[in-house]
């Protein structure tokens, strides 16, 4: 692992994911998690202080980067939350075929390689009467818009953790067979259009 990947990339996506906005983004979706959670790319923790404590029975944190880690666990023991964390890649998730009643994830699915792979993952653990909670941002619907994310992802994915700006991401959590029940769509207020575009909802199976 390179020294900017262990020590300077997990700062600046901490710094990224935690702004005003988007904190007022997980706010309107992190509550809805309920039981047995799996949260997909859990990074620092920032979605802990959004749980119901009267909710939750406890949280499976996965994430690709231990050095991510530290700071979840932090943050967990904060809201006396069960927290058990998972230092793994979402493409093979070690937990039981319907074992889980939410899978929550938040400004992760544009960095996952294996994307479908992923979310039929995520599909398997989920039990048929849970729910998928989603908040990321992804492709504009404006063409000019659309044409910089485009033109600038190759680049922003060497240096922004492998985060790709123009993925549909609706588009792809529908092609994985989940049914979307929930979803509302804007630009983040304060955040440039080409990172702004955000899409948060519910899905089932």
């Amino acid at each position: 692992m390179s020294l900017y990947s262990r020590f300077i990339l997990p700062r600046m996506i901490n710094a990224s994911c935690s702004t005003k906005p988007v904190m007022k983004q997980r706010e309107k979706i992190v509550p809805l998690a309920k039981g047995r959670v799996l949260e997909i790319g859990v990074g620092g923790g920032l979605n802990f202080p959004y749980l119901d404590r009267d909710r939750v029975d406890c949280v499976f944190g996965l994430d690709s980067s231990a050095a991510m880690m530290d700071g979840a666990i932090r943050n967990s023991a904060k809201t006396g939350i069960e927290f058990k964390p998972l230092v793994l890649d979402a493409a093979q998730i070690p937990l039981d075929t319907d074992d889980v009643d939410t899978v929550l994830v938040t400004y992760t699915l544009c960095s996952i390689d294996a994307l479908g792979s992923a979310l039929t993952e995520m599909r398997r653990v989920l039990k048929p009467t849970g729910r998928l909670l989603f908040c990321e941002h992804g492709a504009a619907p404006d063409r000019n818009v659309k044409t910089w994310q485009k033109r600038l992802t190759p680049l922003w994915r060497r240096i922004g953790g492998g985060c790709r700006l123009d993925r549909d991401l609706p588009a792809e959590i529908r092609n994985a067979g989940f049914r979307i029940t929930s979803l509302e769509q804007m630009y983040l207020p304060g955040t440039a259009r080409i990172f702004g575009y955000n899409s948060w909802g519910v899905a089932t199976l």
